[in-house]
């Protein structure tokens, strides 16, 4: 990954390049021997994700387009003799605002509703993986790492893939070898995030951190989680792509997230369908009469017609994007990253302000296509752009945030990267 390009107000965050990613790798090194007075057995690492189009369609059984990052968090571990986990943490900091948050417990007390915070993401995943029947020891870990946090690029993915691998090799696994078994790894971290740390998500993100490749997007069919790699060369397209960091603070915990997959699973039982994914966009005006013949509450009707409508449109995109892009069309796709922004902002009512004006103003400095990436109510947006257009669009959009009276946002480049994985 190249330099970020010179910039007098645009705040850059560091490239993901070989020498930050040594770099965090010796930090996350150097707090294990500090914390624990021994060396780890190794330093694993998963990247964060940025979905290109397929919002909000993971728990419908819809398809989405992510990739993995070159921006990663890393895990120093060790196994332990007994069931004690120990885990802390250089991303986060503790009730004072200074040092390292620690997290101490027995693995065999771990269960829904006990863990609270940050370390459920990490603790959660060998709960899980025993609960599949998994034989995992307990460990001492540091955390460390590049995926900016509440970015809405899956930090926490990030960090439960990385543990996920790591225990694959220190308890001798085996499930990180093939695709199938980063399958079930993926779907131990789902389980770990859903009923551990309490975020009902639907897997896009792990699958995502761990089986994609670099120098491809990653088609995910989420009725089964089969995959299938796109190659989404943007440096040969005459592209790159922006990440908006809004610095809103994402979180999928506050309910909305929720309430929206709540939304969606009532639709699906009142059009006698398993996912919305079954519902033809052909066939979304006769649904949507549907929902208004069955749901008594007008006001009611409308809202959950809106989710439905983006849920097929949504998927319709992704079909589309594909299609452009293995006909070697990938500019083509700006539009549909537009079209997806306005239904997200209008029928899921997912944006927020500060989503809105940084795609807004991308656009007016020359993006092709700009959209908000991840669960949404914050985080981050991202824009399809000409190459080497990256620092005049980040000052464009820095100064529409600043005359919008809103908080400096932070911009990284995205270029598909490697799956999580052992690095030293």
């Amino acid at each position: 990954m190249t330099d970020a390009p010179p910039s007098t107000s645009a705040d850059w965050y560091a490239d993901a390049d070989e020498a930050a990613r040594t770099a965090s790798s010796r930090r996350a090194v150097e707090g294990f021997e500090a914390t624990f007075g021994r060396p780890p057995a190794g330093v694993w690492a998963a990247p964060g994700r940025v979905n290109v189009i397929g919002e909000h369609v993971d728990y419908n059984g819809g398809l989405c387009l992510p990739f993995a990052l070159a921006h990663r968090t890393y895990v120093a571990l060790a196994p332990r003799d007994d069931d004690r986990l120990v885990v802390t943490s250089a991303q986060v900091h503790d009730q004072t605002g200074q040092g390292r948050p620690r997290w101490d417990g027995l693995l065999s007390d771990v269960a829904p509703g006990t863990v609270d915070g940050w370390a459920g993401y990490a603790v959660g995943v060998p709960w899980a993986l025993r609960e599949a029947g998994h034989g995992v020891p307990g460990f001492d870990a540091v955390v460390d790492g590049l995926v900016p946090l509440g970015s809405g690029l899956s930090s926490s993915a990030a960090l439960e893939c990385a543990v996920a691998v790591a225990l694959d090799e220190v308890a001798g696994l085996g499930l990180a070898g093939d695709d199938d078994g980063r399958a079930a790894l993926a779907a131990a971290c789902v389980r770990a995030e859903n009923d551990i740390a309490g975020a009902p998500t639907g897997g896009m993100d792990q699958a995502a951190s761990l089986r994609s490749r670099a120098g491809s997007a990653l088609l995910i069919d989420c009725t089964d989680f089969s995959v299938r790699h796109v190659p989404f060369d943007l440096a040969e397209a005459g592209l790159e792509l922006l990440v908006v960091d809004t610095r809103a603070h994402h979180t999928l915990q506050d309910g909305q997230y929720g309430s929206r997959r709540e939304q969606c699973e009532r639709a699906a039982g009142l059009l006698g369908v398993r996912w919305l994914r079954d519902v033809h966009v052909l066939e979304l005006d006769g649904a949507l009469d549907r929902i208004r013949d069955l749901v008594d509450d007008p006001e009611e009707a409308d809202e959950m017609g809106r989710r439905v409508r983006h849920v097929v449109t949504e998927i319709s995109r992704v079909r589309q994007s594909v299609l452009l892009v293995e006909d070697g069309d990938l500019a083509g796709v700006g539009p549909l990253l537009d079209a997806s922004h306005a239904s997200l902002r209008d029928d899921y009512e997912v944006s927020s302000r500060e989503l809105d004006v940084a795609c807004a103003s991308a656009k007016a400095a020359g993006a092709l296509g700009a959209r908000m990436t991840g669960g949404g109510f914050g985080g981050s947006a991202i824009a399809l752009l000409p190459a080497g257009t990256a620092g005049e669009v980040a000052e464009a959009v820095t100064a529409a945030f600043a005359a919008e009276g809103l908080a400096a946002p932070a911009f990284l480049r995205a270029v598909p990267s490697a799956p999580a994985g052992r690095v030293s």
